[in-house]
């Protein structure tokens, strides 16, 4: 009897461990990607862009000008994990649970990627932030030329990022109840709170005029 009860704590606590990890409850390091789902198809066939402004050659998504691009699938709650590497003055951005890409400005959230190298105090621009609305917690972009990762979790109102091993953006979406304005009193430029916005949508990836470089994309969807 005593071993049937080891045993059968040992297959719960499995369980749970399978399950915790299967569906980990938030974020604060870079997780294992092994077997995670590619975003990009090999020919772009997931992608909506313009013909010519993207390329992607081994296995590196590169700006070629002329627009942002989109994938045509969904995600509403996930994991997405990858590197980028920017050049000086570069501006550009990481949109997920976009709903309208023709109104991506106000049906999409931008996690802001920048050449903010460097910089002593992160703000709602710099690398990391989501745009306009929360700071990252710390500087973490490498410089020019380098290669960074970045993790973002989306599950359900939180959003968590890692960026180069620290945890930079731990935020609740129900704390931004009110359209351009934010937790901390300054104002943003989105008409929707970012409380309503959209729980699924695609992700983007922004053309704003300046090179920038996107590989090792993947996904992990939560639901």
């Amino acid at each position: 009897m005593l071993i049937r009860r080891v045993v059968l704590m040992l297959v719960v606590a499995g369980a749970v461990c399978f399950l915790c990890s299967c569906a980990p409850t938030r974020l604060t390091s870079h997780p294992a990607t092994l077997g995670w789902k590619s975003v990009l198809a090999d020919d772009l066939s997931n992608c909506t862009f313009k013909p010519g402004s993207w390329t992607y050659e081994d296995g590196v998504l590169t700006r070629k000008g002329g627009g942002d691009i989109w994938t045509k699938e969904v995600y509403g709650d996930f994991i997405l994990d990858l590197e980028f590497k920017v050049a000086k003055q570069t501006n550009s951005g990481v949109f997920f649970r976009t709903a309208d890409i023709k109104k991506w400005l106000h049906t999409g959230i931008e996690i802001q990627i920048h050449d903010s190298f460097g910089r002593a105090e992160p703000d709602k621009h710099s690398c990391g932030a989501v745009y306009d609305v929360q700071e990252p917690s710390v500087n973490a972009v490498k410089a020019p030329g380098e290669w960074n990762r970045m993790t973002i979790m989306a599950k359900d109102s939180m959003i968590y990022i890692v960026l180069n091993g620290e945890q930079i953006i731990d935020m609740d979406l129900n704390d931004w109840p009110e359209a351009h304005l934010n937790k901390d009193g300054t104002k943003n430029k989105f008409n929707i709170a970012y409380k309503d916005m959209a729980r699924k949508g695609v992700f983007g990836f922004q053309d704003h005029g300046k090179p920038v470089w996107y590989r090792n994309i993947k996904v992990k969807k939560l639901n």
